[in-house]
């Protein structure tokens, strides 16, 4: 999710922190409108809420120089208010929208109900210079590739250091490690995302590729729940059965968790990177004894993969401008923006050289953390039904302490293959 678990985000000066901080979660509402130009051509972005994308539409609009204007139009806060409305609007074939900001699970939904236009040639092959393949690969659909990754992101495990010697490096090391906490006498909570929506699924997906596992076929038509699904449901509910989450896990989303952790109920937590500038900012006593790893694993010596979140950049198929519409999203994605957008709304960048820039180490203190597992990270199922997959999940999911590992999968099996036969556009 960036949101759920696709929209997400450092000690620099308190002006950077507080602009990092107020992303995604907490970013303040802006206004936006449908923009038209007195003259000259004009490229309407549909994009989520982000503090200050407006100035690299400013920057993009000042390299057009006149040719075109980027007219910034802000989407709703909720991620499926946003994909209703662009959905309700190509659906109608409106020819105002050229550059779509689309969540990575929708990438393949709008490919697949024919609303994006392919990238080809030249654009294709500039998009692809030095984007990681993770991101790439949520831009994808039937080996073509439909949008541009704009931004990503990544869950890390947080800890407390003056409660932990060294981080767990897998899920029975972190649940050993909270029980004997908890023995102690000691803070020793894992906060989690265990209500019945995405963040669930984001956990159970990055569970199942560390255990080896796939949840459907290369394809993406087959329901497959293997082996090491099968082992991602014993870990998710030994986990959730294991006492060591809070009273409010499973209603608990990112910022639920972070809140908690936050306020010293915990002793690890699982979450994006905006959680370190809120820190910084919300408990600076706290934030001196936490640090970061890499999500935990499944098996010990076997590194995790964990799922990434972020936005893609498409073209509507309606767009009356596509020449413009290509160009203004190279330019809103390129490196330049994308280290702009890093530094100062906490979005982590899709391209690998941008992590080697002197200025990302103060903004981003764990980059180096984020980029491993970035290059060696987990899409979620990739499927134009994925809406439908992910709520079926969540709810069979829901709650975890309740998961029969084998009879789950098989209930899974079922209802998810249901949902991938699904004919139309999605709700």
């Amino acid at each position: 999710m960036n949101g759920p678990a696709t929209r997400s985000r450092s000690g620099r000066a308190k002006g950077r922190k507080a602009a990092v901080a107020a992303t995604a979660l907490l970013v303040a509402p802006l206004a936006g409108c449908a923009a038209g130009a007195d003259d000259g051509i004009t490229i309407n972005l549909y994009y989520a809420p982000e503090q200050n994308f407006q100035t690299v539409v400013d920057n993009c609009n000042e390299e057009a120089d006149g040719r075109y204007r980027i007219a910034y139009n802000i989407l709703p806060r909720g991620a499926d208010d946003q994909r209703t409305q662009m959905a309700r609007r190509l659906a109608a074939e409106d020819t105002s929208m050229d550059i779509l900001g689309l969540d990575i699970t929708w990438t393949q939904e709008f490919a697949g109900a024919g609303w994006t236009l392919e990238w080809t040639g030249e654009h294709r092959a500039e998009v692809e210079d030095g984007t990681l393949e993770g991101p790439l690969e949520s831009a994808r659909y039937e080996d073509r590739l439909y949008a541009a990754p704009k931004n990503t992101n990544v869950q890390l495990l947080w800890y407390r250091t003056d409660l932990v010697d060294s981080p767990p490096e897998t899920w029975g090391e972190m649940i050993e490690l909270s029980q004997e906490l908890r023995d102690a006498g000691e803070t020793y909570q894992v906060n989690a995302t265990g209500a019945q929506y995405e963040g669930l699924v984001v956990i159970y997906n990055s569970i199942v590729a560390s255990a080896g596992g796939s949840i459907l076929s290369e394809d993406g038509t087959q329901a497959v729940f293997d082996e090491g699904a099968v082992r991602g449901l014993e870990v998710l509910q030994d986990f959730a059965s294991a006492g060591v989450t809070d009273q409010s896990f499973t209603n608990a989303m990112e910022d639920e968790a972070r809140l908690a952790f936050q306020s010293g109920n915990g002793a690890f937590q699982l979450n994006w990177p905006y959680v370190y500038p809120a820190m910084q900012s919300e408990a600076p006593e706290l934030a001196e004894n936490v640090s970061w790893a890499r999500y935990p694993g499944v098996e010990p010596g076997v590194p995790s993969r964990v799922s990434i979140g972020g936005f893609n950049l498409g073209i509507s198929r309606y767009t009356e401008h596509p020449d413009e519409a290509f160009e203004a999203a190279l330019c809103l994605r390129n490196a330049e923006n994308q280290q702009y957008s890093a530094i100062n709304d906490g979005v982590p960048p899709t391209i690998e050289s941008v992590y080697d820039e002197p200025e990302m180490e103060d903004a981003y203190p764990m980059k180096d953390v984020i980029l491993e597992e970035l290059q060696d990270a987990a899409n979620r199922p990739l499927t134009p039904a994925y809406q439908n997959v992910s709520t079926v999940l969540a709810a069979t999911l829901s709650p975890p302490g309740n998961i029969v590992p084998e009879a789950t999968a098989e209930e899974l099996r079922q209802s998810v293959q249901d949902a991938l036969e699904s004919k139309g556009v999605l709700p």
